[in-house]
């Protein structure tokens, strides 16, 4: 599975620990992320991330064509509910994720939940209906 990784700058530290704590889970699946997220994931966790370009350098568009081309499996991206600066962002990838039936979670206990639901193979379903070879592409 492939499973995006971004973060609110307030969230950062949290995603990071949030990573630190399911490393055994995430280090099975291709990982990638925008540049400062996913640089600190990586120091953290000894993870392989593919990092795409920062968010101010357009990595969030990066990421949302990859949704698009159904590339991405599984979404976290941590907010800030009292920050409404990164709203743009969340909406266009929330959108998208709708629209290509991609599981996200913009918070701690819903990223609990798809990572688990991983390890369960609930996700399995993705790979039928979209062929590993397109998803690959990463």
């Amino acid at each position: 599975m492939n499973i995006a990784l971004m973060s609110h700058d307030n969230r950062k530290e949290l995603l990071t620990q949030f990573c630190i704590a399911y490393c055994g889970i995430l280090s099975k699946h291709t990982v990638c992320s925008t540049a400062t997220t996913g640089k600190s994931v990586q120091d953290a966790t000894g993870m392989d991330v593919k990092l795409f370009m920062s968010k101010v350098h357009d990595g969030t568009q990066q990421i949302g064509a990859r949704i698009a081309y159904d590339e991405i499996d599984m979404v976290i991206y941590l907010t800030s509910p009292k920050d409404d600066t990164a709203e743009k962002d969340l909406t266009y990838i929330r959108r998208l994720c709708d629209e290509h039936s991609v599981p996200i979670a913009t918070n701690l206990a819903t990223a609990e939940m798809l990572v688990q639901g991983l390890a369960r193979g609930d996700l399995d379903w993705r790979e039928i209906a979209y062929p590993r070879a397109k998803r690959n592409a990463l």
